[in-house]
């Protein structure tokens, strides 16, 4: 593994891309997390498929990059990919209170009767 860091960064055409030293089992973890990989002249070119909106990416970019950091590889994760914060609303709704009904008694497996076997 190399010191320096994998830049996963939008580009600026819009689309999300991965530069810096990709050894074979970092590929094979962006593959896992949806990338895409195309060679190219002077190397690869290293993606995520286009028009799959914005959140999209920003979630994929993050699992490829908590991945990556759990393979203990130096991540650069640019701050526009991280996933929206969840929007602090209200509590979740709490279940309606229902009155308690017990349980009635049910024979046992074994009291039943079966079919025997052929």
């Amino acid at each position: 593994m190399s010191d320096a860091a994998i830049r996963i960064t939008r580009g600026l055409g819009g689309e999300v891309e991965v530069d810096g030293p990709v050894d074979a089992f970092a590929a094979s973890i962006l593959a896992r997390a949806g990338f895409d990989t195309y060679p190219m002249l002077h190397g690869v070119w290293i993606r995520l498929p286009f028009d799959l909106g914005r959140r999209w990416e920003n979630e994929h970019a993050t699992w490829a990059a908590e991945m990556l950091t759990a393979a203990r590889y130096t991540v650069d994760l640019d701050p526009d990919l991280r996933p929206a914060p969840a929007a602090a609303s209200a509590p979740p709704p709490r279940r309606a209170k229902t009155a308690m009904t017990a349980m009635t008694a049910q024979s046992s497996p074994a009291d039943t009767t079966r079919r025997p076997r052929r």
